[in-house]
């Protein structure tokens, strides 16, 4: 596996970013085709040995499943410090917007939710989804 840096961020990751939108409970969100969590942690297990280290999740994901499967299983597979965790979330909906709550309650919303999915204490990299 080839290694680069994540812009300047000093954060060195797998030239193959192991995307998680396929994980996730097929029955909880907007797609039907996602795999069950015996299966994402197989494919984790061995992007892992692969030397796979970067991996991109959402909160909108399967309602919030995939980030689950992907904490479960990295916590199995992997130490904390030797992945990279991106993960995104939605723009404020306009009740959130109507009820008064600015970006950056929404957003720490959001991390603290995803963190609570994800069982873990930071995640490397998050990302709006959309615009608002």
């Amino acid at each position: 596996m080839q290694y680069c840096e994540l812009g300047v961020s000093g954060l060195n990751v797998s030239s193959i970013c192991m995307g998680c939108m396929g994980f996730g409970e097929a029955g909880n969100g907007q797609h039907t085709w996602t795999i069950d969590e015996e299966h994402s942690r197989e494919i984790i297990r061995r992007g892992l040995e692969l030397g796979v280290n970067f991996f991109d999740t959402a909160i909108g994901y399967q309602s919030g499943t995939s980030e689950q499967y992907l904490g479960r299983a990295l916590r199995d597979y992997a130490r904390r410090d030797e992945v990279v965790v991106a993960t995104k979330f939605l723009p404020r909906t306009q009740e959130e917007i109507k009820a008064g709550i600015t970006g950056q309650q929404h957003i720490e919303r959001m991390i603290n939710k995803s963190l609570i999915n994800l069982g873990m204490d930071y995640v490397d990299a998050r990302v709006i989804i959309g615009t608002s």
